[in-house]
């Protein structure tokens, strides 16, 4: 597609959010060109494997930030005197980026710590400064490997629990284990639950989530949980495009209806196809047919996240053969576990829409990759459970 300018008022990605700004002001800064974009803080650092932190290369086209979900002054607008020192945020090393880009919308320094492994694999944390008496934030999605992360951000409640910090909070951008909520068989662990108990139980006040893949889940917590959504983001960036064919979102399973349904009402209230499938194992899927009509139009496939990406590329296949245009995935969690990179960049999509709540590397990028910055949504979030205030007004 060629180079585009900002959308019409009169386009159907036009959201109805209350608060959105005009889609004017990004009037030359959406650009088509088929590079990753990434969007990864100012300081955009990547942890390589000897350990050592690097600067990432630059982008190879031009990013989008998006624009701030609710109206209030942030942290970062205070006078100096007037920042309470009692926030605190850290980071574990599963995505030290978004962390660093959360402080820095916050005007805060990333807190300091040390997190070490020993040679036989344990880990070791030390906080680098105090937190008596203060609200920590710590930032950590439990991505691959996901129990190498689990267990650092157990040690690392624990040792802000010791060093006396009045809250602490997690922020889970990803959260694993969340898709074993239930016991679909026999003698299975419901490890959802059994990960919300750890948490607890380490010493974690409360919990922010982004996008959980069910959110019965959010019932297994004995302790507060505030549950964000990654689809702000994402409406802000398609609200910046000019695509002027027909719409139609697509929910590429059943269990997906509820979400693509409230995605289509923010898309100027665009109809709903869905795509039934049967599965026949863990990470194994098949397509049976298409409830809906796709013919002519451009499908927008939403789903919570794209694991192998079985199910989002056989979807897809199948509103192609029904005769949609083109075809857009929408996805807040990019776990892209293999093959999933060579079924993504196959070419049956136009793009492929994540967030950056996992850390991507540059092996995971591909020409159709767009990745957005969640990082304004998790600090809003932040400011308001730090000074009592709504977390769903975020989303009004």
């Amino acid at each position: 597609m060629a180079a585009t300018a900002a959308a019409p008022s009169s386009s159907a990605f036009i959201s109805r959010r209350r608060g959105l700004a005009s889609a004017a002001a990004f009037r030359g800064g959406a650009s088509r060109i088929r590079s990753p974009r990434c969007v990864l803080g100012s300081e955009q650092l990547r942890v390589v494997d000897e350990g050592k932190r690097v600067a990432a290369a630059e982008p190879r086209a031009k990013v989008w930030t998006p624009r701030a979900p609710a109206q209030e002054p942030r942290f970062a607008a205070l006078q100096p005197e007037a920042r309470d020192s009692r926030m605190k945020i850290f980071s574990g090393t599963a995505n030290r980026p978004l962390a660093q880009e959360i402080a820095s919308y916050l005007g805060v320094d990333l807190g300091q710590v040390l997190i070490k492994r020993f040679a036989d694999g344990e880990i070791y944390v030390q906080l680098q400064e105090s937190v008596r008496g203060c609200d920590v934030f710590l930032v950590q999605p439990t991505c691959s490997p996901v129990n190498e992360n689990l267990m650092e951000l157990f040690i690392m409640i624990d040792a802000c629990r010791r060093a006396s910090a009045r809250t602490i909070t997690v922020v889970i951008p990803y959260f694993g284990y969340a898709r074993a909520d239930r016991k679909a068989q026999g003698r299975e662990a419901i490890t959802a639950k059994l990960s919300a108990n750890l948490l607890t139980e380490a010493g974690c006040d409360r919990v922010i989530v982004c996008d959980i893949h069910s959110t019965q889940a959010l019932g297994y917590f004995d302790i507060p949980v505030d549950h964000i959504h990654g689809q702000p983001v994402i409406l802000d960036y398609l609200a910046s495009k000019t695509i002027s064919k027909d719409l139609v979102v697509v929910s590429p399973d059943v269990g997906g209806v509820v979400r693509a349904r409230a995605f289509a009402k923010k898309l100027s209230d665009a109809p709903l196809a869905i795509v039934d499938k049967r599965r026949q194992g863990h990470n194994m899927s098949e397509v049976m047919h298409l409830i809906g009509d796709v013919k002519g139009k451009v499908a927008i496939m939403v789903d919570d996240m794209i694991d192998t990406a079985g199910t989002i590329t056989s979807a897809a296949a199948l509103l192609k053969q029904e005769g949609a245009e083109a075809v857009y995935a929408c996805s807040t969690h990019a776990v892209f576990s293999p093959p999933a990179i060579e079924r993504l960049s196959g070419g049956i999509f136009e793009e492929v829409i994540v967030t950056n709540s996992i850390l991507l590397p540059e092996s995971k990028c591909f020409p159709q990759l767009t990745v957005l910055s969640m990082a304004n949504l998790v600090a809003e979030t932040i400011w308001h459970v730090h000074r009592d205030g709504s977390v769903s007004s975020i989303f009004q």
